[in-house]
């Protein structure tokens, strides 16, 4: 698997716990999976990870077209597993703070393009230094998406990659690493590859997840109704439905899990108190220092709260939370936020913790433990998204028996079933305005105000299975599809 992130080691966004997880899950079925990252400066501070130099693999230069770039690997585990973790060192391309971008000024790096190229030529040539044999090679998002089409170009006369299968997986076809031609220059794919309507071109530049989509033996995205939502418009598909439409024979889709032995409201040691479906005296002391936490009183009454964690992103919803804010305040709850992300919604949310005090608590960080502590703590989880590929949050919060209220889009409307009285798990929206979120909002509150129903949604909610033990089976039976047709 080659991916820009993984957790614990590297994260932004669902995908690196989809990395950090799915390999563990796989190991279980009796497939070895191999995960290659780059090593950031932040995997790489001293005493943070058991990561050391790669013993087996020396350093090596990677050409870049005239120029060359010397990669560094080092190693280590995931834990608790028998999965090994490569990590591609670049003073130059990862010596610097953040993943994709400056964390103090939220811009990207101009430079990602031959970042993430140096990633993905570096990996490849690690695998051949590894000289491990290899089935599948399984790429997941933009920034690993021309490793098919080079291994097609640069790679097409070697034995070690002849039989190899790619797998490109799309975690969010927003994100999709457009780039001037000269990319190609360094990539070292000849120019004769770039010309109307190749892979390779993109409206006269490259564009990294059209290649990956057209280049690879199979495409997957994270959840079934997202699989069909990029084919079928602009809105969703980002100007690629097209591209997509022509490969959806080879286009599945699979939701993502979540790893239930890290979100475990029985055993989780970052709450403050553990509880199950058949005692909920914990999450009521989880709900009480969660309150604490964000400064929010005590209302004495049988208040609900509302939680948010997100990145702080026009695909969200944060415009329609804008919109209604004060129909919001109006009702009888509190609202936690916690995100980071875009600067029109930093300033938007700290004006409104600051007018509302009572209502609205908000926390502008990355704070893993304080997401645990609001998915614990809450009674409800708001998701408005504009669109979701998958989403993981409602996941963890039907483990938590925090009832999501949600757009249905993506891999919202996959795993949240509409309340109907009798069955169903969540609340949901179909249209993508603030009338109709205040309207699933508003019938989550009805069902609260009664104790005995909303207990019952808990309790339907915490039983469904939302773990990586089906995904990765689908998964695996992906890849075997791959080997067969590689192979036939």
């Amino acid at each position: 698997m080659f991916s820009a992130e993984a957790a614990p080691f590297a994260k932004v966004g669902g995908m690196g716990d989809v990395v950090g997880a799915l390999p563990k899950a796989l190991d279980k079925l009796g497939v070895h999976s191999t995960v290659v990252i780059p090593a950031y400066a932040s995997v790489l501070e001293a005493g943070r990870f058991d990561i050391r130099p790669c013993e087996s693999v020396s350093e090596f230069d990677v050409r870049l077209g005239n120029e060359s770039e010397n990669a560094k690997i080092y190693q280590t585990r995931l834990n608790n597993s028998n999965v090994d973790i490569y990590f591609v060192g670049s003073r130059r391309y990862f010596g610097r703070s953040g993943i994709y971008g400056n964390p103090n000024t939220g811009e990207g790096y101009r430079d990602n393009g031959k970042r993430f190229l140096f990633f993905m030529k570096s990996g490849l040539e690690l695998l051949l230094r590894l000289r491990n044999p290899v089935d599948i090679i399984h790429c997941h998002d933009s920034h690993t998406a021309l490793i098919p089409g080079i291994i097609r170009t640069n790679y097409s006369s070697s034995p070690f990659f002849s039989d190899v299968g790619t797998l490109f997986t799309i975690h969010n076809l927003a994100y999709q690493g457009v780039y001037s031609k000269k990319v190609l220059h360094f990539a070292g794919i000849d120019d004769k590859h770039f010309y109307p309507m190749s892979p390779f071109e993109y409206w006269n530049k490259v564009n990294f997840m059209k290649a990956g989509i057209l280049m690879s033996d199979k495409v997957n995205t994270v959840s079934q109704t997202y699989a069909s939502e990029i084919q079928a418009s602009h809105e969703f598909g980002h100007g690629l439905e097209g591209v997509l439409h022509s490969r959806r024979m080879d286009l599945s889709g699979i939701v993502n899990g979540i790893d239930y032995e890290e979100w475990n409201p029985q055993s989780d040691p970052l709450i403050p108190a553990h509880f199950s479906s058949s005692d909920f005296s914990g999450k009521e002391a989880c709900k009480e220092h969660l309150r604490f936490h964000f400064g929010l009183p005590d209302l004495k009454d049988r208040v609900p709260v509302v939680g948010i964690v997100s990145r702080l992103a026009d695909q969200k919803g944060f415009e329609l939370i804008a919109d209604a804010v004060q129909e919001i305040v109006n009702l009888n709850t509190q609202l936690v936020i916690l995100g980071v992300g875009q600067q029109k919604y930093h300033k938007l949310l700290q004006d409104l913790a600051s007018r509302y005090p009572d209502k609205i608590g908000v926390n502008l960080t990355f704070d893993n433990e304080l997401a645990h502590k609001i998915e614990a703590g809450c009674d409800m989880f708001l998701m408005p998204s504009r669109y979701e590929p998958c989403g993981l949050s409602q996941l963890i919060s039907l483990r938590y028996g925090t009832i999501p209220i949600v757009r249905a889009t993506g891999g919202l409307a996959d795993t949240v079933v509409p309340y109907d009285g009798e069955s169903g798990t969540g609340f949901r929206f179909q249209g993508y305005t603030s009338v109709e979120m205040m309207a699933a909002l508003k019938r989550a509150l009805s069902v609260y105000s009664d104790p005995d129903r909303w207990r019952a949604l808990m309790v339907r909610a915490m039983a469904q299975d939302w773990s990586w033990n089906k995904s990765a089976e689908k998964y695996k039976q992906l890849y075997r599809s791959i080997y067969i047709k590689r192979h036939s």
